[in-house]
């Protein structure tokens, strides 16, 4: 009986070992290149010219000159302060702007209100780089080349579509219940859409904020575009010419590397709970 119960016992765990390695295998391929800069970026140069990073877990050797120099000496601490200052307006505008939308297209009767929305869904399917040159030029025009208000306008810009699709997609399937009662209580649409929309929404709209935060953070083809003086360079551009620079000072490299990544690690860590309960609610929606 207890061989029987055992044998009962293993037989799950062993079917499932096919996925638990396949599992252990994509995590190594992705935290052991992670783990090397890392490592790298913690080592003196002259460590990291004589030998490979793997041996440092033999000969640990720690120092924090490469951070220290990548950060004092070559430009960083305002790299990390200019990527704040394009990524945090660039998250918040198009969900604030995109929260209203899709509250008005899900719950609001207008003229017109299903052709607005299919139009705005259409302009997903635009790629963004056909946009680059006329946007530019605009810009130029009113003044504001060349300006964290241009990148701010052009990331809210091509980001409103799939922002408005995706809230929308969540708030048209609330219970209308809630919104009826309060609008029988004489909530205006505002009180409505403040007080009940937004709270019940927020798993969305958490998923949206890690989403636009890390597309924005790790942008570099529209910071290359929209800016174009070297005191308003993001990370992503200054560990770009930090590369044509120092190509072969490794240890500055990881630095400025690991710099670029912490921070989008520590956002998804913090707010990885809202954004699996957003991707669920979503998907049983």
């Amino acid at each position: 009986m207890t061989t029987a119960h055992a044998r009962r016992t293993w037989m799950p765990s062993l079917g499932r070992l096919p996925l638990h390695a396949t599992l252990v295998i994509v995590m190594l391929v992705w935290i052991i290149p992670s783990l090397s800069v890392v490592v790298t970026s913690l080592r003196p140069p002259t460590d990291i010219a004589s030998t490979g990073w793997w041996t440092f877990f033999t000969n640990p050797r720690l120092t924090l000159d490469n951070y220290s120099t990548v950060i004092s000496q070559l430009g960083f601490a305002r790299a990390i302060f200019n990527s704040f200052a394009i990524a945090v307006p660039s998250t918040v505008f198009p969900i604030a702007l995109a929260a209203f939308a899709a509250y008005g297209f899900a719950w609001l009767r207008f003229p017109g209100r299903n052709a607005l929305f299919l139009a705005v869904v259409a302009l997903m399917v635009v790629p963004i780089q056909a946009a680059f040159v006329p946007s530019l030029q605009i810009f130029k025009s009113l003044g504001i080349g060349s300006s964290f208000l241009a990148i701010w306008i052009a990331h809210t810009t091509f980001a409103l579509p799939f922002a408005t699709f995706l809230l929308r997609s969540f708030m048209v399937q609330l219970p209308p219940e809630l919104l009826e009662s309060a609008q029988i209580d004489g909530a205006s649409n505002f009180r409505v859409f403040r007080s009940i929309i937004l709270p019940l929404s927020r798993p969305a709209i958490a998923s949206l904020a890690v989403l636009q935060f890390l597309w924005v953070w790790n942008d570099l083809l529209m910071a290359l575009i929209f800016i174009q003086r070297d005191d308003m360079y993001p990370l992503t551009n200054a560990t770009a010419r930090l590369l044509s620079t120092y190509a072969q000072q490794f240890n500055y490299l990881s630095a400025s590397a690991v710099l670029l990544m912490i921070v989008p690690v520590v956002v998804f860590v913090a707010l990885q709970g809202q954004f699996v309960r957003g991707i669920v609610a979503g998907s049983v929606k």
